[in-house]
């Protein structure tokens, strides 16, 4: 393979703009990296996001040894540039809104601000790669060095409970049918098998998800690193997911047999099964890139430079104009979050927000201990109220509160451990709901709109209601993907940052009208109004 142009003599050669939309990528991709940092230490689904700057330079430069694939110059190209610059300031204008309406740690803003960059990165690309300039080839690798961010930012809390509860569902579905074939009397309760001897649950951290997005991140990493031919990088690409999710169900399967034969699971053997599924995964899409590859590909030209013409002239200033932009957009949203104003706040007492039994009432509290490193607060409080029925089943009551001060938890971890992401861990079924939003009232008022679910567990119903409240105010779920509906958020409750944060959460197994005048619900609304509620 001839070597390409050496890079420095190309890169002497741009023009001012050129220099200056290179050195603006330079400190996006460092300040991206810095605000993604925190989630790729603490969230072992992106662990792999600490490779990402290293790699997105490997890639860069093995595009510069690829394909020589250059952009001419004409409409297809200025109409495809002005696209992506477009995406790119969009996905920026989305972030910001989504910060001033729900705080700039929710999950959202992370997947706004990656999107931005990987659009800025396509279109400078798309800029240096035209046949003017050819500081490096519009290729593969160059292309998956910019998208590849998208897999190192978490998941929004919605999708990413859809995901786990659907792949928790259908590996406890598929160990429990294998485990009939294999003779072994087992029932499953959601994603919780009982057997003989003990009993299962397919938790999230087993539901596939981190080894779907490693096997995914590192099947597009091979793809454009050890294979050339397309129809090789299309079987390493369609290969990627099924084998992650293949290897997940073996894991699953091999702990569930283990804990059949009394083997303890939890600690070493399930940690190892995780960390050897993550690097068999690896080693098999390696492995299989290399053999694909084996006596095929064809050597790339050089690299040559060729004089900047007029057009790639107005490209590069149209990607440093809108890097400008940006970064004023960035300044703008920044300056405009004013701090909340509920930051010296004294914690509440969450104990005192539930009611006593009245009469009639049975009232029993519940220690929530185990619960305070997960949710990252010592904030949690739960009450279970019971009272006979004449001729039925007795009625049954749960509320539930958690407070953490300001900036002690990002609002997505917040959102994340809603009914939705926890219950079906528990053996809870989710069941078809046509309004999953209610608006609810006590005989004194009417109640901020809530979040509505149904779960059934051994054929016992559980209605359950949840709100989320940020700064003092009902954070509304009601359409998070419209950005009109974010502006009006951040248009009635004002810019802002850091505020304190209150879930509640009640339960019962009666429908709303049968409890909506109970003593117990009137009392816990007229305690937490004062806190947002």
């Amino acid at each position: 393979m001839s070597p390409p142009t050496p890079l420095l003599p190309a890169l002497r050669a741009l023009p001012l703009a050129g220099k200056f939309s290179l050195a603006a990528l330079a400190v996006a991709t460092a300040a991206l990296s810095g605000r993604l940092w925190p989630q790729w230490r603490v969230n072992p689904d992106l662990s792999h996001g600490f490779f990402m700057p290293l790699l997105f330079l490997l890639l860069l430069h093995e595009s510069r040894s690829g394909t020589p694939r250059y952009l001419k110059p004409g409409a297809p190209a200025g109409f495809g540039l002005a696209a992506l610059l477009g995406g790119a300031l969009l996905a920026l204008s989305a972030a910001g809104l989504y910060a001033a309406a729900v705080d700039w740690s929710h999950a959202l803003v992370n997947v706004m601000l990656t999107l931005s960059f990987t659009f800025f990165c396509l279109a400078a690309i798309a800029v240096f790669s035209r046949d003017s300039v050819r500081l490096l080839p519009f290729n593969w690798p160059a292309v998956v060095a910019a998208g590849l961010w998208l897999l190192t930012t978490a998941i929004p809390p919605g999708t990413y409970t859809r995901l786990t509860l659907t792949l928790q569902l259908w590996i406890s579905e598929g160990v429990l049918r294998t485990l009939h074939l294999l003779g072994i009397a087992a029932i499953r309760h959601g994603n919780i098998i009982d057997l003989a001897n003990t009993t299962v649950g397919v938790e999230e951290a087993c539901s596939g998800v981190r080894s779907l997005i490693s096997c995914v991140f590192a099947g597009v990493f091979f793809s454009a690193t050890l294979v050339r031919r397309p129809w090789a990088r299309a079987l390493i690409l369609l290969l990627a997911a099924p084998l992650a999710l293949g290897m997940n169900f073996l894991r699953s399967l091999t702990l569930t047999l283990l804990a059949n034969q009394k083997i303890d699971i939890a600690g070493t053997w399930h940690d190892a099964t995780g960390f050897a599924v993550l690097g068999l995964t690896a080693v098999i899409l390696g492995a299989l890139a290399v053999l694909l590859e084996r006596g095929g590909g064809s050597p790339a030209s050089p690299v040559s430079s060729a004089p900047l013409s007029r057009c790639g002239n107005v490209a590069q200033w149209s990607l440093t104009g809108s890097l400008a932009l940006a970064a004023g957009l960035v300044v703008f949203f920044v300056l405009n979050t004013r701090p909340s104003d509920r930051t010296a706040v004294p914690v509440p007492n969450l104990i005192a927000l539930l009611p006593e039994a009245p009469a009639g009432w049975r009232m029993k509290s519940t220690d929530l201990f185990e619960f305070r490193g997960t949710l990252r607060t010592e904030h949690l409080a739960q009450a279970y109220y019971q009272r006979a029925g004449p001729d039925g089943p007795p009625t049954e009551i749960v509320i539930y509160v958690a407070y953490w001060r300001a900036g002690q938890a990002p609002v997505s971890l917040v959102a994340a451990h809603t009914p939705d992401a926890c219950w079906p861990g528990a053996g809870w079924t989710p069941q078809p709901n046509r309004q999953p939003r209610a608006v609810l009232a006590t005989t004194e008022r009417a109640l901020p709109e809530a979040e509505h679910r149904v779960f059934v567990a051994a054929t016992q119903p559980q209605h359950v209601w949840f709100w989320h409240i940020h700064d003092g105010q009902p954070i509304a779920y009601r359409d998070p993907y419209s950005a009109v509906e974010l502006l009006r958020i951040a248009w009635k409750f004002g810019f802002r940052r850091d505020g304190d944060q209150l879930f509640a959460r009640l339960s019962s197994n009666r429908p709303w009208p049968e409890i909506q005048n109970e003593p117990v619900i009137r009392d816990f609304f007229a305690r937490v109004r004062p806190l947002g509620l």
